[in-house]
């Protein structure tokens, strides 16, 4: 295990310092950026070495300084990565919470008229652009029920956002429905293969009940694929975040990245992607390691 572990470690790593290099040569050579007004036709001349220069200030915990705040990256970084965090682990929550008994469901009752409303509903909210559900969920739970906010959270930190659950619930649910969808059709194409096992005809014939079944053989197996998933899906669901918390004002990461690429700002674009960049490459790290812990014969797979 510990030589699994090292060596997706070292290709995290790898993965990482090519993405920041992708991203500082793109922000260098993009019109109107800070750099380029400078150097101008030179910008490309000596790009390693700057490229170098910036990774030894990130080292050292130095991200820049934002052109339109006048602080600190890390500083805008620290307000509202715990918003951006509380926003979309609570909406993987919430998927993952319906997502499993709907998979399930699906599978149990394979081509019947339940796996057919299911699939028809999942696939909808999969389908609907994001800006599109949330504004959606807007008109008809703000604007007319006047059940939940119109607007995320303004609260700040972590707490104050999770325990604001009536500003929080719609853009929540807008980010969970288009996750849920996902989670769902992988767990019923898991779970059908699981059903046809001999493992679970064994477990029918020596009388163990339907549920036990379900839980204790399908559902256990079933969840590998999904676990994996939950890691390949960062980058989904950061990118929905980033047009969720602009539709419903609500100033985590993705709003903050989103207003800096708007007004060039691109200290903030470098130093919030780096983050993003980071929580991909880890969630696909930790996407790794639990399906090695859950299937020992993926470690040895991989010698």
């Amino acid at each position: 295990m510990t030589a699994y572990l090292a060596r997706r470690v070292l290709q995290a790593l790898v993965v990482l310092v090519v993405v920041t290099l992708i991203v500082y040569a793109l922000l260098t050579r993009v019109p109107g950026s800070a750099l380029g007004a400078v150097l101008g036709p030179h910008a490309a001349s000596g790009f390693l070495p700057r490229y170098f220069s910036w990774l030894n200030q990130v080292l050292h915990g130095n991200l820049g300084f934002s052109l339109l705040h006048n602080e600190p990256v890390s500083t805008l970084l620290a307000a509202s990565l715990p918003r951006t965090v509380a926003l979309t682990g609570t909406a993987v929550l919430l998927a993952l919470i319906v997502a499993i008994p709907v998979g399930m469901l699906q599978a149990v009752n394979k081509n019947k008229l339940v796996d057919h409303v299911l699939r028809a509903l999942t696939l909808l909210c999969y389908g609907t652009p994001s800006f599109v559900l949330g504004s959606v969920l807007i008109l008809v739970f703000a604007v007319k029920l006047k059940w939940f906010g119109g607007e995320g959270p303004q609260a700040p930190g972590f707490v104050g956002v999770i325990t604001d659950w009536r500003d929080l619930t719609l853009p929540v649910l807008t980010l969970a429905l288009l996750t849920i969808a996902l989670f769902s059709r992988y767990l019923r194409s898991s779970a059908i293969d699981s059903l046809a096992q001999d493992y679970v005809r064994t477990a029918r014939a020596k009388g163990a009940g339907e549920r036990r079944v379900l839980r204790r053989h399908v559902l256990r197996n079933s969840l590998l694929p999904v676990v994996t998933l939950i890691g390949l899906t960062v980058p989904q669901i950061l990118a929905g975040a980033v047009v969720v918390e602009s539709i419903f004002n609500f100033q985590g990461m993705g709003y903050q990245l989103w207003y800096a690429a708007e007004n060039h700002d691109f200290p903030v674009v470098l130093g919030f992607t780096l983050v993003i960049g980071v929580g991909v490459v880890a969630g696909s790290l930790l996407a790794d390691v639990g399906y090695a812990l859950l299937d020992p014969r993926v470690r040895y797979a991989g010698r």
